[in-house]
């Protein structure tokens, strides 16, 4: 699997990442050992969670997996703080709680430092000189090697990465969701990570799985649009506005005899100013099929016609 510098860092992350949103509430130990392990085996190194993803229990299981099996030197870890806990959960990129959110992290990891941390969302409410100090800690301390933002609007991480310059620190990378179904961080997102020298993490390169054509007569009992948890994260982009773009994509992967997820995969990992796509999937047998887009390449002719169909 090919590997990228992360922006302008010395860091080099696969350009697959290994996304844990499931660990440790769909997908167990076991599960999850294996897909860690093809994934080792395939030449990735990124492995991204958060403090919110299972209420914790993606954290704990990386631990696990880390203290019985894997080593710590081998992986790129990435989480992210600044998601209050509660029904529902509150944005809060305050210095208290993104500080909290740091060591908790790296309690239930088991490791002495993350080599990225996000910030998980923008936060209006707080000021960005109080979440610039929190970032500016976490790195002095060594408890993160780089610090990134995640779902943040262009402007803001321009902001934050002006700032965090006059220290002589960088917005090493940047999370935005980016599919065939979302390009909206095209607009503004990717031309200021591409300004400013920061990678750029595509999650949900497929749709949210819609892109996988699973959905396209029903929806499977296991899959996440059935799931309580994921149930309204799936749901809308299974309306017919995005049909057509779906329905292209299973064109384009049948006359490549390609899996439409590899298709849809491989689009977004070499898309302009994208540095890796994460994927994460239940089981180590869907892992396996994502695993199957690592080198592949879209041919220009197929690309230019998805690029006008979600256009």
């Amino acid at each position: 699997m090919e590997k990228r510098r992360l922006g302008r860092t010395g860091l080099m992350v696969s350009t697959l990442g290994l996304g844990t949103l499931t660990w440790g509430r769909d997908t167990d130990f076991e599960q999850a050992s294996q897909q860690l392990q093809m994934f080792l085996d395939a030449g990735g190194n990124l492995i991204d969670t958060a403090a919110t993803y299972g209420e914790g229990e993606s954290e704990k299981l990386i631990g696990n997996l880390l203290e019985e099996k894997f080593s710590r030197d081998d992986l790129v870890i990435c989480s992210k703080a600044g998601v209050r806990p509660g029904d529902p959960p509150s944005v809060d990129a305050s210095r208290a709680n993104l500080l909290r959110g740091l060591d908790q992290s790296l309690e239930r990891l088991g490791v002495s430092y993350l080599d990225v941390w996000f910030v998980h969302h923008y936060d209006p409410f707080v000021r960005v000189e109080e979440t610039l100090t929190a970032l500016e800690m976490a790195l002095r301390s060594g408890r993160a090697r780089y610090v990134g933002v995640s779902n943040y609007p262009a402007w803001a991480m321009a902001e934050l990465a002006v700032l965090l310059g006059q220290d002589r620190y960088e917005v090493a990378a940047v999370q935005g969701e980016y599919s065939l179904l979302n390009r909206q961080v095209e607009d503004e997102i990717l031309p200021a990570s591409t300004h400013f020298d920061s990678g750029f993490i595509a999650w949900s390169p497929l749709g949210r799985g819609v892109l996988t054509g699973k959905y396209q007569t029903s929806v499977p009992p296991d899959s996440r649009a059935a799931s309580q948890h994921l149930q309204g994260f799936v749901a809308p982009y299974l309306s017919k506005e995005y049909e057509p773009i779906t329905q292209a994509v299973l064109a384009g992967a049948e006359g490549l005899e390609w899996e439409p997820l590899k298709l849809a995969l491989a689009w977004v990992k070499d898309a302009p100013g994208v540095t890796s796509a994460l994927t994460g999937a239940r089981s180590a047998g869907q892992f396996a099929a994502v695993l199957k887009a690592a080198d592949a390449h879209v041919p220009h002719q197929i690309r230019v016609a998805l690029d006008e169909v979600s256009a």
